[in-house]
């Protein structure tokens, strides 16, 4: 809903109220896109003991889940619940690289993915680590 106090932002293209702009913020189902797949690429370069990139990955996904967070409030709680108990695991493991670590929470972290989504009304979502690495990045030496 558009209000018309809303302040205006002034582009090359043309004006915007503030409330325009709110309204391109990225939704759930945009964000969690993200969410997946730079889950699977943290999996495969881990395995691949490419920590750098694992610990980029890992970086870039809790920013999007915080991201997540704040364009949708709701959701706080959950994913403040899942950084804690999935994220924090995977984060040492990483840090050790530590792949017998890694992959423990990696697992967990797959089942508790699950649960968010049951618990929250999408049961009908089920996450599942893809057969093959992400095809678009170079993870063998």
């Amino acid at each position: 809903m558009e209000s018309e106090s809303s302040p205006i932002a002034h582009t090359k293209h043309g004006d915007l109220t503030l409330d325009q702009i709110a309204e391109t913020l990225p939704g759930m189902s945009r964000l969690m896109v993200e969410v997946s797949d730079r889950y699977w690429i943290l999996y495969y370069a881990a395995k691949a003991g490419k920590w750098d990139l694992a610990r980029h990955e890992f970086s870039e996904l809790r920013k999007t889940m915080r991201l997540a967070a704040l364009v949708r409030p709701k959701y706080q709680e959950p994913l403040d619940q899942f950084d804690a108990e999935y994220m924090k695991p995977l984060e040492q493991a990483i840090r050790a690289k530590d792949w017998p670590a890694f992959d423990d929470a990696y697992q967990k972290g797959i089942d508790g993915t699950n649960e968010n989504h049951r618990t929250l009304g999408y049961s009908y979502i089920e996450w599942q680590l893809p057969d093959t690495p992400p095809p678009h990045l170079r993870l063998a030496e």
